[in-house]
């Protein structure tokens, strides 16, 4: 693995529809996984377009993290970046993604 990845970033998508399958996604996150759980955002926050909350994890636990949420997202979008110092380049070509892909907001990084 490239020695510039600090970390990672999970971030779940969600909206007042899918709300509470977020909390039960984070929450079983949270207790199955070695993440940092963040906040349930009910705006858009950052370069996220949607609700959103992250997942932050180190770089030895990507497979674990990941193969979980693959499994486990429950229909929401997951959004996935590294953690290099190189916010645009982390966001915008160096990310995974499950489910849709709604455009981030990535001008805030120029």
């Amino acid at each position: 693995m490239d020695s510039t990845i600090t970390g990672f970033h999970a971030h779940l998508y969600y909206d007042a529809d899918s709300l509470g399958t977020a909390r039960a996604v984070r929450d079983a996150a949270g207790e199955a996984l070695p993440v940092e759980v963040g906040r349930l955002h009910e705006k858009p926050v950052g370069p996220h377009p949607m609700w959103s909350c992250q997942l932050a994890f180190g770089r030895d636990d990507f497979a674990e993290v990941v193969t979980w949420l693959a499994l486990h997202r429950r229909g929401l979008t997951v959004f996935v970046h590294p953690e290099t110092g190189q916010a645009l380049q982390d966001h915008r070509d160096h990310a995974l993604w499950m489910g849709s892909m709604p455009a981030l907001k990535l001008e805030m990084f120029n």
